[in-house]
């Protein structure tokens, strides 16, 4: 399936100098092509596709090798899974059980019977036909995943439905392992191609469970679930600690390698995918005090290892099988995109997904995925599959995950022309919660949120503005779609057990509204307010909050003290004077709120602007005598250190 040329660094290459050479190769394709196609919008899984279609069948730098080399680096998809599963906890999966069995199952079950239906009217046998739908039913983990992520779209509505479904075909390849042998026919298996069927990368490694009755495997199988969340659970923590104590940071970095490569080689052992495998484990240890540990550790290898596996896709990629059958492999690549097209907006529809929700799900999902390759190969082995037409479908597969990138910038396009009205109505869920909640993520609430999480404390952030929560996102900010002052979503965002409400929306109605009905559901809950100004002021504290900060107000203070510091004020003194000014700025807002009416205008409120003035006057008195008392200090001040340093000038001399 692969072409290319054999390059020697001065005669015969040896295993070092080819694993140097085609390092290079590899890592200076990515790093050219990487970052130019990340600045023209076409992400970075796009990039390294090109690069390897630019260093495989383009130049013919690499040939051969590139199959083994993809074999090694689906280590990645194992390690983006265990970092998935960091994400999340075993309640969180749980409560996500609807969609995996209803949406994921209903999406696997339509794709495989309608492509399998195609098959059947192009004059394939069911046998056959059944065995493309299944491989073209599952679509990419590792491109949409890491898709996802770079566009900060993990946690909106359409991106937890696409992880979902991409989880439930995860945990489908098993039983369709299981399944495809019965699939084969005698006419397929007399063309005695299975030998050389193996060149597809169907490698069998020695297995716990070869030649045991089904009892036993199933057994076995259990057993090694089990181990695996048990281990997880009670060894995990012994062994961080343990590892802790040597305080050498390699040691971590080799604990959790060791933790993923295990899982997999366990779960190959038992006929498990090491994918699936790997995401219980990282499920099982969302919990511990060491996931961000962990999770920082593996996220350079998972990065650079899916690198490496788009590199090798576009690399392998046979363009003279291809440009042979360009017709054919582009009819059947684009047949299978519309019919998973059609499917998935279909269940879209079913499941009250819209807006962009609706077509990030629709998009991002339409095309073939990695473990094609796994299942082509290991079909064609089975002899389910003719080895012509194996060919054929790996380089739809390949063709396929190709365009996902441009489905992605499709999605862009899209979203760009659709009405505010079109934006998603429903909110994102919400799987962690802190015991603060802030509400509002514009410009003064991030900046209390990242004081709040600098300060080592978590926090649940909401807007009703998706696009401030996609810009939060990229940044590494976690937060959730939702309208704060709707009941349902307050409760979901853990308003019976917060400690601390933060509401920095700009709209002050809105505000308002979320005061009086948080103190109304929590007396004890302490609410610190954004306020706009005097008025809103007012509002909020009827409404029940406990500290209100005007959104200007300390800005203000603080220029102020600039200009007296300017001035020739000392900084302690101007301090002060801030301070003071504070103080008594607070103690006249608690005057006049006593006198405030709502609905009528302060200039209309004659006790409240007689009181007004006459606080003014009394703080502009207090001012002044904080002043000139400063000013008595600083003369005492010097006075005294005058007479100390006449003091100790007379006993020198004495001296």
């Amino acid at each position: 399936m692969f072409r290319g040329r054999d390059f020697t660094l001065g005669g015969e290459r040896t295993p070092m100098e080819g694993l140097l050479l085609d390092a290079t190769i590899f890592l200076a394709a990515a790093v050219i092509a990487v970052p130019l196609a990340t600045r023209l919008g076409m992400g970075s899984v796009l990039g390294y596709l090109i690069a390897g279609i630019v260093i495989g069948p383009v130049l013919g730098l690499v040939g051969s090798e590139v199959e083994e080399l993809r074999h090694f680096a689906e280590f990645g998809v194992v390690m983006l899974l265990f970092i998935v599963g960091l994400e999340l906890e075993p309640r969180t999966l749980w409560e996500m059980r609807h969609q995996l069995f209803g949406l994921g199952g209903l999406q696997i079950i339509l794709s495989t019977l309608l492509i399998a239906a195609g098959g059947l009217m192009i004059g394939h046998s069911w046998q056959i036909s059944l065995a493309i739908g299944l491989v073209f039913a599952l679509s990419s983990t590792a491109i949409v995943l890491q898709t996802l992520h770079e566009k900060g779209l993990m946690h909106t509505q359409g991106g937890r439905n696409c992880f979902s479904v991409l989880l439930t075909q995860d945990i489908a390849v098993i039983p369709i392992l299981a399944f495809a042998p019965l699939l084969a026919t005698p006419e397929v298996a007399s063309q005695a191609f299975a030998a050389d069927a193996a060149s597809h990368g169907a490698d069998h490694a020695p297995s716990l469970i070869a030649g045991l009755p089904g009892w036993a495997v199933t057994l076995i199988t259990l057993g090694a679930i089990v181990g695996v969340i048990l281990a997880g659970h009670y060894l995990s923590r012994p062994l961080f600690h343990y590892v802790a104590r040597t305080r050498l940071r390699e040691m971590f970095t080799a604990v959790a390698l060791l933790i993923v490569i295990g899982i997999a080689v366990l779960m190959t052992q038992v006929g498990l995918s090491p994918a699936l495998g790997a995401f219980l484990a990282g499920v099982v240890l969302a919990g511990s005090e060491f996931r961000h540990e962990l999770e920082s550790n593996i996220e350079p290898f998972k990065g650079m290892l899916l690198g490496l596996f788009f590199i090798s896709v576009g690399a392998g990629i046979d363009f003279a099988l291809l440009f042979e059958n360009a017709f054919s492999i582009v009819v059947l690549t684009l047949a299978v995109t519309w019919i998973k097209l059609c499917v998935l907006f279909a269940l879209a529809v079913l499941f009250r997904m819209r807006g962009r929700d609706r077509w990030l799900f629709t998009l991002g999902l339409a095309q073939a995925g990695e473990f094609g390759f796994v299942l082509v190969s290991f079909m064609a082995v089975q002899a389910v599959l003719p080895e012509w037409l194996a060919d054929f479908l790996l380089i739809s597969v390949a063709i396929s995950m190709l365009i996902t990138p441009l489905l992605f910038i499709a999605w862009d396009i899209i979203v760009k022309y659709l009405r505010d009205d079109t934006r998603p109505n429903s909110p994102d869920e919400i799987d962690e919660h802190g015991p603060i909640i802030v509400a509002g993520i514009g410009r003064f609430g991030q900046v209390v949120n990242r004081m709040i999480g600098a300060s080592g404390y978590r926090t649940t952030v909401l807007d009703h503005d998706i696009k401030a929560i996609e810009l939060m996102r990229r940044f590494g900010y976690k937060g959730f779609f939702g309208d704060p002052t709707r009941p349902e979503v307050l409760h979901a965002a853990g308003l019976a057990k917060a400690e601390v409400l933060v509401i920095a929306l700009d709209d002050p109605a809105a505000a308002v509204k979320l005061a009086e009905y948080a103190r109304r559901e929590r007396p004890d809950l302490h609410i610190v307010a954004r306020a706009k100004d005097r008025v809103n002021v007012y509002e909020l504290f009827r409404a029940g909050a406990n500290d209100i900060v005007r959104e200007n107000f300390d800005s203000s203070l603080r220029a102020a003290r600039y200009v007296m510091q300017h001035m020739g004020v000392p900084e302690e003194e101007a301090h002060d004077r801030v301070r003071a000014f504070f103080r008594l700025d607070r103690y006249m807002l608690q005057e006049l709120a006593r006198l405030w009416k709502p609905g009528v205008p302060v200039t209309d409120n004659e006790a409240y602007v007689r009181r007004s003035r006459d606080l003014n006057a009394e703080l502009e008195a207090a001012l002044a005598a904080q002043f000139l008392d400063n000013r008595r200090d600083d003369a005492l001040l010097k006075e005294d250190l005058s007479d100390l340093i006449e003091a100790e000038t007379e006993v020198e001399m004495r001296a």
